[in-house]
């Protein structure tokens, strides 16, 4: 039988590391040290590998990720022969070519533009938006002024072969995406003109330099022909891109409407916060968009790509044919095929 001082003794133990077991519930995730495969940088489709190369410029030399993912997402966005990003972009239904980009630090700083035209390089944008005001998001005409306020040139987007296939498709405007075009540099065929021959994407950029530190990004053009002032997933931080550096970064690409009724980019993250690989946070969170609408989730694209504090990655998509681009001190043109669904 336990006498009085013993019995306060052991209470009080048992007070106490009642206490540290709460206090180590809610204290922050400690941050590993950095692992054999850091830096590493991950992004979405095979033309991830050029963007993939230039980021590595900036990681391979002790750079931050952050820099890396603005320095490799320019690439596709310059690039004239990638109409679903960036200036060459196909338009609206109207002819506009409108961008819209997000970017996001370790430090859960983050910046986006939504529907602006005539800029060229819409994640810097998106970076300055973080770094020089108090907002997240810029959208329309505001974007546009903003960028010229701050240095950037206005350009005519529109280019030749856009506003070719854009007059080809105003002959049926009818608009019916196909399912990871993305890895087709589509050229409009004379007199024939199936509506789903044209579609959009993005790139979706995930970096961990070596310091360990996690930035993300995300740029598009958006849906060809969509609705003028469609907006999707892309710049929409948690939706197309989220990252939190305790845990890992996910990114999104394919039909932007499913990626934001679901909160996409930021449940991929809050289930590696959970425990689970990013495989499989991507798996459970594609599953979600099937158990929603199991009506449309065959019919249409949508695809997660995750990364974690430890270098580890991991895609899953709605349908084959998913693919990303990942490089590191051992390789960087690596180009892996997405699990899917269906």
């Amino acid at each position: 039988m336990l006498d009085r001082r013993k019995f306060i003794l052991t209470t009080s133990l048992a007070a106490t590391g009642a206490a540290l077991n709460l206090r180590s519930l809610a204290a922050p995730i400690a941050a590993p040290a950095p692992s054999s495969q850091l830096p590493i940088i991950i992004s979405t489709w095979d033309f991830g590998v050029a963007a993939n190369q230039a980021a590595w410029k900036v990681l391979s030399t002790g750079g931050r990720a952050l820099d890396a993912v603005e320095a490799g997402a320019r690439v596709p966005e310059a690039d004239p022969n990638n109409h679903s990003v960036g200036a060459a972009g196909y338009p609206d239904r109207d002819g506009h070519v409108t961008l819209d980009a997000c970017i996001m630090d370790e430090k859960g700083n983050c910046g986006g533009v939504a529907g602006m035209e005539y800029i060229d390089h819409p994640i810097s944008v998106a970076r300055m938006v973080m770094e020089k005001t108090p907002h997240v998001l810029l959208v329309g005409d505001g974007a546009t002024q903003f960028a010229v306020a701050n240095g950037f040139t206005k350009k005519q987007l529109l280019t030749p072969d856009s506003e070719k296939a854009w007059k080809e498709w105003l002959k049926t405007s009818k608009y019916q995406p196909e399912m990871n075009i993305e890895n087709k540099h589509f050229t409009p065929v004379p007199n024939k003109m199936p509506g789903n021959q044209y579609n959009h994407d993005t790139i979706g950029m995930l970096a961990v330099d070596a310091a360990g530190n996690i930035s993300g990004a995300c740029t598009t053009s958006g849906m060809a022909f969509k609705l003028h002032g469609r907006v999707g997933d892309s710049p929409i931080i948690g939706a197309g891109l989220f990252v939190d550096n305790e845990v890992g970064g996910a990114t999104s690409t394919g039909v932007g409407e499913e990626v934001i009724r679901n909160v996409g980019s930021f449940l991929v993250v809050e289930l590696m916060r959970q425990g689970m690989k990013p495989e499989d946070a991507c798996r459970e969170a594609v599953n979600r968009i099937v158990k929603k609408k199991p009506e449309i989730a065959k019919t249409i694209q949508v695809g997660f790509l995750a990364i974690n504090k430890k270098g580890e990655y991991g895609a899953y998509a709605l349908q084959k044919g998913f693919s990303y681009a990942v490089c590191n001190a051992q390789k960087q043109d690596l180009i892996i095929k997405g699990k899917s669904i269906y």
